[in-house]
């Protein structure tokens, strides 16, 4: 099961609030359709400068393996504060630890209940990936 201290969109990201600051990155489910459980398959990833403002739903970056680019999308909108810049030169840290390590940037959200938000709980998340199965 996903952690439950999150939320999680349909795209594959997560989101979680700590104090007043939203961490993002993408999902275990995320990481193993980029590179079939070969961690070096992961061969590019892009994040953004801080100082960034982005928009609920704006890409904000893109990741490549050997198979597939895939765009990053912010769950929530705010500015960047931070950028995880060892993920950039280390990609095998999304696929040891997507949830904590893994994360991607922090930002200061704009002020908005993440309950109005088109996103997921674990359980949620969960389901839709059942569905996308089938």
């Amino acid at each position: 099961m996903r952690p439950n201290d999150r939320k999680y969109t349909k795209s594959h990201e997560w989101v979680k609030i700590s104090g007043d600051t939203a961490i993002v990155g993408i999902t275990d489910f995320a990481v193993q359709e980029l590179c079939s459980g070969n961690e070096g398959d992961l061969v590019y990833c892009d994040l953004p400068e801080p100082g960034r403002t982005l928009e609920a739903g704006e890409t904000f970056g893109e990741i490549e393996s050997v198979k597939a680019v895939a765009d990053l999308n912010t769950p929530v909108a705010g500015t960047v504060a931070e950028v995880n810049v060892a993920i950039e030169e280390h990609l095998e840290i999304l696929s040891k630890d997507p949830f904590q390590e893994g994360w991607m940037i922090k930002l200061s959200p704009k002020p908005k209940n993440l309950d109005e938000l088109d996103l997921l709980d674990a359980a949620g998340y969960e389901e839709h990936l059942s569905a996308e199965k089938h």
